[in-house]
């Protein structure tokens, strides 16, 4: 790891939410170090405890800072280097942005994360139990996960149905994304390429032109070659 605490080093755990930060560190085009951890069994490992006491990643360290949660990061980057860049422009578009930045880790975040832990658990059980905790599980999911989630996804569909530009809080004063579509693109990707929406019909054509957006953006792309394996993308 490079001893020069003036550039960022990002600490990148495979097929996370830190793909939207190594995202916005090519965007802002500055120089950064990245950090590889590798999954076990699916688990963040415990190289990641000695960077931060919670072990999850994304985590930076900048300026002898270490800074973890993606909203946090993010806001902390556009700050520093962003020069203006990746911020909403207008009275409501910055209302939407201040809405929707913490909509993706409150309200939406929870949501895809607990339907992946229920359709995870059985397969980690004895197998003489996993039949009927698949039943108790599909059965929480069906009635209480997924009815939120279709919920969910359709209000996010209407929203960007009516945003020309594509992004949540109108773009920023480039035209590009702005704090909110970086942090709501993860958990999007998870369900446009995954398929954790499928049992509830999918989602919208605006929802899948957000993030065909997001992932056509030369900066997302040199991205994706730089971060290793990420299931969430077409051109992975």
């Amino acid at each position: 790891m490079s001893n020069n605490d003036s550039q960022v080093v990002l600490h990148h755990l495979d097929n996370s939410r830190s793909q939207r930060i190594l995202w916005l560190l090519e965007e802002l085009e500055v120089e950064y170090e990245i950090a590889q951890h590798k999954r076990i069994n699916m688990l963040a490992p415990r190289s990641l405890r000695d960077v931060h006491p919670l072990g999850k990643a994304p985590v930076i360290q900048h300026k002898g800072r270490t800074l973890a949660e993606s909203g946090a990061i993010i806001e902390y980057l556009v700050k520093e280097f962003g020069q203006g860049r990746f911020v909403a422009q207008g009275e409501q578009n910055e209302l939407d942005e201040l809405y929707f930045k913490h909509y993706a880790e409150g309200t939406f975040m929870p949501l895809s994360v607990w339907k992946l832990i229920l359709t995870v658990v059985p397969s980690r059980l004895p197998f003489f139990i996993r039949p009927i905790a698949s039943i108790v599980t599909s059965g929480i999911i069906s009635a209480v996960n997924d009815p939120q989630l279709k919920n969910n996804l359709a209000f996010i569909e209407e929203h960007l149905s009516k945003q020309p530009t594509g992004w949540f809080a109108g773009g920023d004063k480039n035209g590009g994304p702005t704090v909110a579509d970086f942090l709501m693109s993860f958990n999007l990707e998870t369900l446009v390429h995954g398929d954790r929406a499928d049992s509830i019909g999918g989602t919208g054509d605006a929802t899948k032109r957000f993030v065909q957006q997001v992932q056509s953006r030369p900066a997302y792309k040199r991205a994706l070659e730089k971060g290793g394996k990420y299931g969430y993308a077409d051109n992975e």
